[in-house]
């Protein structure tokens, strides 16, 4: 019998077209696995989708002038159609603003509620006067901590990788006015990673010699550093609503409910093929009676996500496989800066699928042979 293989793809923000480094360092490597898999006769499915959540898209459809969601949708068919130019063999290309999407992760929260894995707490979070908003994530910018690079976000330094929360940045500005933002009092649930550090220090471990060292090294720094709880809702009026009284004008996080689309993303190949996959289903390909195995492939910017609150929400949602592997690559770096979609630094896909339509194959060698 076949051996099962559920391969996804980290999911783009659809606020900007994909650039090269999307593809050498997620697309071509995940492309070559499934299809080495695939002539091995093994039995796989190839999941990816766009990320279509979170303060980016609203940041880029406030700039415009449009709604979110035509925002996403512009984008998530300049890449689905870019990716099939380049040869990428996915088996299912999905949105996170379906609304098979916001039933599963919604079925999640409220999975996660009831076994009590939140908790309920007020904080004191930055706020921007001159708009009446919450800055969350890329609402806010400052002086990373960690490197002392200016321009890092509220969730995350793009230029050294380090995961943030906004009251850590040095000298914070609101992204929209520029102001300094000001401390006000807001409710949000937290998941309680800190009781899954025993255990995802085990997991770990046990997985030391898979995993490359950037990906180990990475996680290894985290829990070591000792695992705190996560806040998982945002005070945000685009993205998955929170479904619990009191979660009027807030939805869930984007690292919560962008990894579901991996699952959600099964879900909805499965039912528009069903004659292709013989009848099965996608717990096939994620509940632990399928024995599939799960490999996730990202860029070094996604790792946390990854190998800590993906794998503790699929331990405590109770019979989900956890990843095998997370081969995680290393940003690909333009004039030594790395590139970024929000900041506009990239050579892009399209155009270089418009200009060399001829070209995939030397493109994708050439990626190959610089793979970060």
């Amino acid at each position: 019998m076949a051996k099962k293989f559920t391969i996804t793809t980290a999911l783009p923000y659809a606020n900007g077209p994909l650039h090269l480094g999307h593809v050498a360092g997620v697309y071509i490597p995940a492309d070559i696995y499934a299809r080495y898999q695939r002539a091995k006769g093994e039995d796989v499915v190839f999941i990816g989708g766009t990320d279509e959540h979170g303060v980016p898209i609203s940041i880029k459809a406030k700039k415009e002038g449009i709604s979110p969601k035509e925002v996403v949708n512009r984008y998530h068919n300049i890449i689905k159609k870019s990716l099939s130019g380049l040869g990428i063999t996915l088996d299912y290309f999905g949105q996170t603003s379906s609304e098979v999407h916001h039933k599963m992760s919604s079925d999640w929260f409220m999975g996660l509620a009831e076994k009590g894995e939140f908790k309920e707490e007020v904080s004191e979070q930055y706020y921007d006067e001159e708009n009446s908003q919450f800055l969350s994530d890329r609402y806010i910018t400052g002086e990373c901590p960690s490197c002392n690079k200016e321009g890092a976000y509220g969730d995350q330094c793009e230029k050294c990788g380090t995961s943030l929360s906004p009251t850590e940045l040095i000298n914070p500005k609101s992204a929209i006015s520029g102001n300094k933002p000001v401390l006000k009092e807001t409710k949000h649930w937290f998941l309680q990673l800190d009781k899954y550090e025993p255990w995802l220090k085990e997991w770990i471990e046990e997985k030391k010699s898979i995993l490359k060292p950037n990906v180990y090294g990475q996680v290894k720094s985290w829990l070591d550093a000792g695992l705190h709880p996560r806040a998982i809702t945002r005070d945000l009026d685009w993205g998955v609503p929170v479904p619990l009284p009191g979660g009027e004008g807030k939805v869930l996080y984007v690292w919560f409910d962008a990894p579901i689309g991996y699952v959600s993303f099964t879900k909805q190949l499965m039912e528009s093929e069903p004659e292709k996959f013989n009848g099965k289903t996608w717990e096939d390909y994620w509940k632990k009676d399928g024995d599939s195995s799960l490999v996730h492939f990202l860029g070094k910017d996604n790792i946390v996500f990854h190998c800590i609150i993906f794998p503790a929400m699929l331990k405590q949602m109770g019979d989900y496989i956890l990843p095998q592997n997370i081969p995680a690559n290393e940003f690909l770096n333009l004039e030594g800066e790395k590139f970024s979609t929000s900041k506009n630094w990239a050579v892009w896909l399209d155009d270089f699928l418009i200009e060399f339509p001829d070209k995939t194959d030397t493109l994708r060698y050439v990626l190959c042979s610089i793979l970060p």
